[in-house]
């Protein structure tokens, strides 16, 4: 059974950072090589929104250039379990949002959150002076 647990948010002042993980674990090794895990962020009485993705072969997309310029999203090299990471910096008011991980097994990485079947229960981001 695939798991998905994010950890890291917490507050923060404008200007700040924060690293965000999220570990996925019980899949199939053997289908490693299509593994795509994505960070989503839902901002009150906003639409969820893709921030970046990561496949476990190392391809990325971000969001946008405000996304890339800013964030970062990496991954470690376990096999059996695979942890994301989004280094955040610079962080905005606007910022502010549940940031949930994504994973799911898919012939391309997206940012559509329709694609992917595995959610972690979200962390909170919030980013106030």
């Amino acid at each position: 059974q695939v798991q998905v647990v994010e950890s890291g948010g917490g507050s923060v002042p404008p200007g700040g950072s924060l690293r965000l993980s999220c570990v996925v674990s019980g899949y199939r090794t053997s289908a490693l090589d299509s593994l795509c895990v994505a960070w989503f962020r839902q901002a009150p009485g906003k639409e969820r929104e893709g921030v970046a993705t990561i496949r476990s072969t190392g391809s990325i997309t971000y969001s946008s250039d405000s996304v890339r310029d800013r964030f970062t999203i990496s991954q470690s090299q376990g096999l059996a379990t695979r942890t994301t990471y989004l280094q955040t910096t610079r962080l905005q008011p606007d910022d502010t949002a549940v940031y949930t991980c994504a994973a799911d097994w898919l012939s391309r990485c997206t940012l559509s959150p329709q694609d992917y079947l595995n959610w972690g229960q979200g962390t909170q981001v919030t980013v106030s002076s």
